[in-house]
């Protein structure tokens, strides 16, 4: 992209082009761009330089128009150096801080917070829920509730209380579970869910032997679990296997997973109304796996990101636009939030929705800014 075709003239013309291409969604001609302009600019003049701009592959000729459309370079160009963000207005704020502050469930307030950037925006809004692997154990109980049927409750990160009932192959005594828990706790507590699932699988794979050696060796134990008890390795056994039952990723109902609201409104934009365009769309909504990686990218970014038509890599999105931020819990990075809608998107509106959005789901979720129990 030479520098000598894009000056400053050039950039200006490029710029209320796009935009008023956004606005109304028609190719833009000359006649109409020397209006919009308002600067003394022969319309041969304006021609040659969206000449220019479409050589440079910036814009482009649809059909047998006139007038010109932006490219996703175009738009990209736009994006990263032309665009003036607008700064929320007091109703649409207040809307969001409010929709965000009315629940004290943490799954709750992901679906508010899908639901709340597809209304105010009118396209698509994605929320990806909480990585578990962020999630740090912080305490962890049995509880005995009848035959085989064990309550565990655990606590992660700093008072978050997650209940599950497990079904054990023996029953327990309430001594036992006690131990077992006293445990885990003393092995695991501050650790990833994750690692603590991939810790318990390889005791498991351990043999019986192996974990008789170990008991002798008085490691990190905690009191009333140290060598010389009969019953100790076997109990340390049944403790691991109860943790696995507890945290089974397979019985995990939010794997990989996330909201999206809205996605009919997509369907309003005559760019996204193609049959053949939006049966794959909702195709890679419905399938899941192709839009978390592509939302699992944006995790590792800080900020907002863009993706525009192409860029994503993910042909169902090819006429779509993605804006993403992620959101943090304890200074943790552990969901992405954004806006699917065409590349015709209003980015000067849609930015600071998802960016506003992603600091107050994070502040939302994050324990340190709740009250104590």
């Amino acid at each position: 992209m030479g520098n000598q075709v894009l000056n400053a003239r050039s950039l200006q013309l490029l710029k209320a082009l796009v935009e008023r291409y956004i606005s109304d969604g028609q190719p833009v001609g000359s006649r109409a761009l020397a209006k919009d302009l308002g600067v003394k600019l022969s319309p041969a003049t304006i021609r040659n330089v969206m000449a220019d701009l479409e050589d440079l592959g910036l814009l482009h000729s649809p059909h047998t128009s006139a007038g010109r459309v932006p490219t996703v370079s175009g738009y990209r160009l736009f994006v990263d150096t032309l665009l003036t963000v607008k700064p929320l207005e007091a109703k649409d704020l207040t809307r969001l801080y409010q929709g965000l502050s009315v629940s004290d469930d943490n799954s709750d307030m992901i679906g508010v917070a899908s639901r709340l950037l597809s209304e105010l925006t009118q396209m698509a809004g994605v929320v990806t829920l909480p990585k578990r692997e962020r999630v740090c154990l912080r305490h962890i109980e049995f509880l005995s509730l009848s035959n085989t049927r064990v309550l565990v409750i655990f606590v992660t990160n700093e008072q978050e209380v997650h209940n599950k009932i497990i079904h054990t192959s023996k029953v327990f005594s309430p001594a036992e579970l006690q131990q077992a828990a006293n445990y885990l706790n003393s092995i695991y507590s501050g650790r990833s869910l994750d690692a603590v699932r991939k810790a318990v699988l390889n005791e498991l794979q351990e043999d019986q032997e192996r974990m008789t050696k170990l008991s002798g060796t008085d490691l990190h134990l905690p009191e009333g679990c140290r060598a010389g008890k009969p019953d100790m390795n076997k109990g340390l056994l049944d403790a691991v296997k109860m943790a696995q039952l507890a945290f089974d990723q397979d019985n995990d109902k939010d794997k990989d997973d996330y909201v999206l609201t809205g996605e009919t409104n997509l369907m309003g934009f005559s760019e996204l109304s193609d049959m053949d365009r939006l049966k794959q769309l909702f195709e890679a909504f419905s399938q899941k796996q192709g839009v978390i990686h592509l939302l699992d990218q944006c995790m590792k970014a800080d900020g907002v990101q863009i993706f525009i038509g192409e860029e994503s890599g993910y042909r169902a999105f090819d006429h779509c636009s993605l804006v993403t931020s992620s959101y943090s819990v304890d200074d943790q990075v552990v969901g992405v939030l954004g806006v699917i809608g065409p590349t015709r998107m209003a980015y000067e509106k849609i930015i600071p929705f998802v960016d506003v959005t992603a600091k107050l789901l994070g502040a939302a979720l994050n324990p340190k800014s709740k009250a104590p129990l």
